[in-house]
C-alpha cells in the first residue's frame, strides 16, 4: 500500500468536496444592548464563508501501525485525546466550517475505501 498516493487521493477528493460546497453566508449583528434582540442595530457584517469552525480526520489505527508511522514521518501524525491518531487537520478553506467538514468527510471516505479506518471530528468556533 502506497500511503503517499492514498493521501494525495484523499487530499484531491477533499479539495473537490470543499470547493463544491457553497457555504451559507452568515450575518453578524451588533446591537445597542447585546442582551436585547429588539434593541437598535448598530452595525452588521456579512461573512460570505459562513460559520467558523474546525474539522479533523481521525484514524483508529494504533500508534505502531504502518499508516500512523507514515503520518508521523510527514508531520501529520499526533495522538488523539480520546484514542487513535489525527490523520489530517483541515487547514484548507480558511475559517469556513461547512467547507472544512465537506473536505474532511471526503478525505475520510478515501481512507476508509483503502481499509484505513477513519472518522471526522468537527466543531464550531
Amino acid at each position: 500500500m502506497n500511503y503517499v498516493e492514498i493521501l494525495n487521493e484523499a487530499h484531491e477528493a477533499g479539495m473537490a468536496a470543499g470547493n463544491a460546497k457553497v457555504p451559507q453566508p452568515m450575518v453578524v449583528t451588533e446591537r445597542a444592548n447585546p442582551l436585547d434582540d429588539s434593541s437598535e442595530v448598530r452595525n452588521q457584517w456579512l461573512v460570505p464563508s459562513g460559520l467558523c469552525g474546525f474539522a479533523s480526520v481521525i484514524t483508529n489505527e494504533h500508534g505502531n501501525g504502518k499508516f500512523v508511522r507514515h503520518l508521523k514521518s510527514i508531520g501529520e501524525g499526533r495522538k488523539h485525546y480520546y484514542g487513535g491518531h489525527y490523520a489530517k487537520h483541515v487547514r484548507e478553506f480558511g475559517q469556513s466550517y461547512e467547507q472544512k467538514v465537506a473536505y474532511a468527510h471526503a478525505y475520510a471516505d478515501v481512507l476508509n475505501n483503502h481499509d484505513i479506518k477513519a472518522y471526522v471530528e468537527d466543531r464550531l468556533d
